[in-house]
């Protein structure tokens, strides 16, 4: 009946794999991490299985750290995009969840089973693939959320894991299996049950803390919209004294008119139409985007900073939701930069080009000497420094929502924000709000 017992190991080990893998964010595409796993796991399962087989489930249990957990740490810590407490968190709890469901089983089949394995398999059987369809179902999508947006508070967690891991497999296996030892049987389901409430205390608080994410960026929304209804005000006012201020051009019109200067009277309207302008804020022919950069032109003019704009935008039919956001974020970026400098050094540049094919944008603005930002990383948010990092994780999500991507780095005392967007993304987004209008 040992086979019946070593095919629910195997089971399991596939599904500590599987597991871990849902939970996981590869650096690699998904197709080379496949086959990197199925290459990789795929041989060291073949090793233990050949251990398992040589020389008992005895010897094997304890030396399960070696033959396997670190081996598989080592391998997924290379492949992993997030590094330190994140991933120490997601190998470790997936793995001490595996373990749990291991020595329940264990138990169940000891008392109900009467240790011939077969309550065992079946119960493995079902228990597996039932905690990955809840894990699939409820957790994996705001679990990678949350590993993308929050970079601090992790090693906590990380280190109560990994300590409930270690835990666990000296309670199970130490210095034999669990069944063995009647004297340890209560001590074994304490720290069972405790595991549980231990695991629910962990995820509550990573609720919160996705929960307060998505308020911080419902909030960098917000601000943008507001920055967009301020500007838009501003427009109106100016447009309302340009109006009242047309009663005097009319009457110097007239009376240059009346004297026949009809050069000095061109002079003028060219003057008038320089005016109207610049009162109007026409800086780009798009009238969401020109409302962004407006608001924030004039910022950046009240704090002395030179605000170059080389805007190849016209009327075309823009995502313009997605692009204010990335650009009041940016902006309120380079804005905060800039304040903490000298006068002299505060000097901002925004360009943005659109063809057939992309959008492209690159916002530039002096920073401080002390900022060094590589090409591939985004900057931790500082609420206190007012350095870079407030809503790049708002531009980022944007970007990728319109099948484009993000870089930022520092370069020559500037920091450089390039985002590329796909033209055909625009379309698509646009038939799908088309489409959610139609069923309203």
């Amino acid at each position: 009946m040992t086979i019946l017992r070593d095919l629910s190991i195997f089971w399991g080990m596939f599904h500590v794999l599987f597991l871990f893998v849902m939970l996981f964010r590869s650096r690699f595409t998904p197709r080379k991490s496949i086959l990197a796993v199925v290459i990789g796991m795929g041989t060291l399962m073949i090793l233990n299985g050949a251990g398992l087989v040589i020389y008992g489930i005895d010897a094997l249990s304890k030396a399960f750290l070696i033959t396997c957990s670190i081996p598989s740490f080592i391998f997924f810590y290379v492949m992993s995009e997030d590094k330190r407490f994140r991933f120490l968190f997601t190998f470790c709890l997936a793995d001490t969840t595996c373990l749990w469901i291991m020595a329940v089983t264990n138990l169940l089949d000891y008392y109900l089973g009467g240790g011939q394995y077969i309550v065992m398999l079946i119960s493995r059987l079902i228990a597996y693939p039932l905690i990955e369809y809840l894990v699939w179902r409820y957790l994996r999508k705001p679990y990678l959320e949350l590993q993308k947006a929050v970079e601090r508070g992790w090693g906590i967690f990380a280190g109560m894991t990994m300590l409930y891991y270690i835990l666990l497999v000296v309670v199970v296996q130490f210095p034999t299996n669990i069944v063995e030892r009647p004297e340890d049987m209560f001590l074994c389901v304490l720290v069972l049950l405790l595991m549980v409430f231990n695991y629910a205390t962990i995820f509550l608080s990573l609720y919160r803390q996705l929960l307060l994410y998505q308020k911080q960026q419902s909030e960098y929304m917000l601000q943008g919209e507001k920055g967009k209804l301020e500007a838009q005000l501003d427009n109106q006012q100016r447009i309302r004294k340009m109006k009242h201020d047309m009663k005097g051009h009319t009457i110097t019109l007239s009376g240059l008119l009346a004297a026949g200067k009809m050069k000095e009277m061109t002079e003028y309207l060219k003057g008038m139409e320089k005016e109207i302008d610049a009162s109007v804020g026409q800086l780009c022919a798009n009238p969401y985007l020109n409302a962004v950069f407006s608001y924030y032109y004039q910022k950046f003019q009240e704090i002395g900073a030179g605000c170059k704009l080389d805007i190849q935008v016209g009327e075309e039919e823009l995502p313009h939701m997605e692009l204010c956001q990335i650009l009041s974020n940016s902006l309120e970026n380079a804005f905060d930069a800039v304040r903490e400098l000298e006068p002299k050094k505060r000097k901002v540049s925004v360009q943005m080009k659109y063809n057939r094919d992309y959008l492209i944008m690159r916002i530039k603005n002096c920073c401080k000497d002390s900022l060094c930002v590589e090409k591939g990383t985004v900057p931790a948010t500082d609420k206190e420094g007012h350095d870079h990092g407030f809503g790049l994780l708002t531009i980022q999500e944007a970007a990728e929502l319109l099948k484009g991507e993000m870089l930022c780095y520092t370069k020559d005392r500037e920091f450089v924000l390039d985002v590329m967007l796909s033209c055909d993304s625009f379309q698509k987004n646009k038939r799908e709000t088309d489409l959610k209008f139609m069923e309203i």
